[in-house]
């Protein structure tokens, strides 16, 4: 291994969710105002993922004020961002929803996937035990 892939390993996050296109996620942001440290919430539909090693990152969009669309891209690896947490899954055939772009309202729905009440508790337990590690 040479010295960049070290340094480089060395600043990948450990405990990363598996995040896909279509899952609603909540991702939580430290914003420095200042001399202020806070943290902001940003709520909506992960609409694509790219990249890969520590430049990967995802787009998430969200409706907001006054039916006002806003998208924000994150990178996955960043210290700036606290946690990821995945709210729901979502039934989608497509890498990148951009169609979303152009939806409003019900028609920006997605189809969400149900499931299996042991696969849920498994991984909330699992999630719990990597907390209760760091």
């Amino acid at each position: 291994m040479n010295l960049v892939e070290t340094v480089v390993n060395e600043h990948l996050k450990k405990s990363v969710p598996e995040i896909r296109p279509g899952d609603r996620v909540r991702v939580h942001v430290r914003i420095v105002e200042g001399e202020r440290e806070r943290i902001q919430v940003f709520q909506g539909v992960v609409m694509r993922k790219r990249g890969g090693g520590i430049k990967q990152n995802f787009t998430v969009r969200r409706i907001g004020a006054h039916g006002v669309g806003v998208e924000r891209t994150f990178l996955l690896h960043s210290p700036r961002l606290e946690k990821i947490e995945v709210v729901a899954h979502a039934h989608v055939r497509r890498a990148q929803l951009y169609y979303l772009r152009g939806r409003t309202g019900k028609a920006a729905r997605l189809r969400e996937k149900r499931m299996d009440g042991k696969k849920v508790a498994a991984a909330e337990a699992e999630t719990a035990t990597e907390t209760a590690e760091e």
